[in-house]
């Protein structure tokens, strides 16, 4: 072979001779413990590729030098907590001949420092592990002046996941922290016209219908006309102000004439004051006509103005919906006759059943939640009245509660479920009800950290549907999963996340 060609090769040959054994030296310099207190091995780094092995008690065994550490997990009723077991070639030392600490570190949490003291045949941690059992660790033991260090790292219900992942599944993030919990008290009520605002329309004037212009459910507003009768009575009346407006005429033209006589001294003064009683009384009359009009919703018009003396309209008094209607053409009615009812509907009434066992939490001012069972609708309003009587057949009583309904969405008769709110706390921790989830049988919410989920197993407080007090598990201010959680336990589900201890 040519000289030059095989020249290279010797020399790659060369550097890979050269890098193995570097690689070789390296290696052996970080698995033998040395004198000086530094053990060297770093499981830590390696344990992705190699496990430890396992323990005579079935823990994770960590080995150097003929020297092993055991590390288990015992929560056989009792509270999860660390145990060590020592060996030497095999053969179980007692407790005391070694020391041990770990330092565990959570996601989202500062590191957890776990010392350990002697129990029958093995060391005891110090502290409660709490789950999840999710966390990286470094052991660090001392035996005949020698330091050894081990490191593990173990993952239990935790989940990468993109922020841009968590947009497309549509994962709600939120942050813990305090809130407001209200203790509430659920009862049934109905939707109810507000009796204040419902207006009879009745007539005035006796009569014959000649037009209806409404139905019952239609809106009309103040002013519209309802229905138009021909009236007798109303034709009298207006027959009798427009004589006495003529009779006034008269007399105030023979008064102007008796005073100018009175005064150029023509006529005599008797002429002239009984002009002017007759001036007053027909004054009197034509007021008097004008006032019976207008008593009855009738302006007063002169004979000019009015084309049909019997002609009367009936004006709706407010603006509502139309909720009855007793009236047809052709039709003779009175003039205390209710023919139309009109109710206000910007306000309606919610008219909650309270059982006797409730009475006494129920009060008025108390703020109310409303919500209708079978459709979309909710509202917000107060406790205005509560019935002092129970009722014979029903043994219930009545709250009252007042919900604005200027956008119509509330309908008399519609069913509703009614929170009334009995107490209000301030919580240091809360989490939305949307995060709750159940995992391995347990209530969990999902941290985030980073680009990770991790399953955090909660004890949970007070509630009020909407926000849930957490006693233990979660500290303020660390995010969660809140709408949309549901998708995250899936993909666990999917990956198969383990309990490993």
């Amino acid at each position: 072979m040519n000289k030059k060609r095989l020249m290279p090769i010797l020399i790659v040959i060369a550097i890979g001779v050269i890098l193995a054994g570097l690689i070789l030296t390296l290696d052996k310099s970080s698995t033998v413990a040395t004198e000086e207190g530094n053990a060297g091995i770093d499981i830590y780094e390696k344990q992705d590729e190699n496990k430890p092995d396992k323990g005579p008690k079935g823990g994770r065994l960590f080995s150097d030098n003929g020297f092993s550490v055991e590390l288990t997990i015992f929560e056989k009723g009792v509270p999860p907590q660390f145990r060590v077991y020592f060996y030497e070639n095999g053969k179980q030392l007692p407790p005391s001949a070694a020391k041990v600490s770990i330092t565990l570190t959570r996601l989202g949490t500062p590191a957890q420092f776990i010392h350990f003291t002697p129990e029958a045949d093995y060391l005891l941690g110090d502290q409660i592990l709490e789950e999840p059992h999710s966390f990286d660790l470094v052991i660090i033991a001392e035996r005949n002046g020698q330091t050894f260090r081990w490191g593990y790292s173990q993952v239990e219900a935790r989940l990468e996941m993109t922020d841009q992942m968590l947009k497309t599944i549509g994962v709600e993030i939120k942050t813990a922290g305090p809130a407001i919990i209200k203790s509430t008290l659920k009862l049934p009520g109905e939707i109810v016209f507000n009796p204040d605002r419902i207006v009879q329309v009745v007539p005035r004037f006796s009569g014959v219908v000649i037009a209806v212009n409404y139905e019952p459910g239609q809106i009309v507003q103040k002013g519209d006309v309802l229905a138009v009768i021909e009236s007798q009575m109303l034709a009298d009346l207006r027959s009798q102000y427009m004589a006495a407006q003529r009779r006034l005429a008269l007399a105030r033209t023979v008064y102007q004439r008796e005073k100018q006589l009175w005064e150029e001294k023509i006529s005599a003064k008797q002429d002239y004051l009984a002009a002017e009683l007759a001036l007053n009384e027909a004054k009197i009359a034509s007021d008097l006509a004008s006032e019976k009009l207008r008593a009855l919703g009738v302006r007063p018009e002169s004979g000019s103005q009015v084309k049909d003396l019997t002609r009367y309209e009936i004006r709706a008094p407010i603006s509502g919906l139309i909720t009855a209607r007793s009236v047809a053409i052709g039709a003779v009615i009175k003039e205390d006759a209710t023919i139309f009812t009109v109710a206000d509907m910007s306000t309606v009434w919610t008219a909650v059943t309270v059982y006797p066992k409730d009475l006494s939490v129920v009060s008025v001012g108390q703020k109310a939640s409303v919500k209708a069972t079978a459709f979309n609708v909710e509202g917000e309003g107060v406790v205005t009245y509560i019935t002092t009587l129970i009722g014979g057949q029903t043994r219930t009583a009545t709250a009252r509660v007042i919900l604005d309904n200027k956008d119509g969405k509330w309908h008399p008769g519609m069913f509703v479920n009614v929170e009334l709110v009995s107490d209000e706390i301030e919580v240091p921790v809360a989490v939305s009800t949307q995060a709750i989830q159940t995992l391995h049988d347990r209530t969990v919410v999902f941290g985030r950290y980073g680009n990770y989920f991790e399953a955090r197993p909660l004890e949970l407080g007070r509630s009020d549907g909407k926000m849930v007090e957490v006693l233990k598990g979660l500290s303020a201010g660390e995010r969660y999963a809140a709408g949309n959680s549901f998708a995250i336990k899936a993909d666990l589900d999917k990956e198969g996340a383990i309990h490993d201890h």
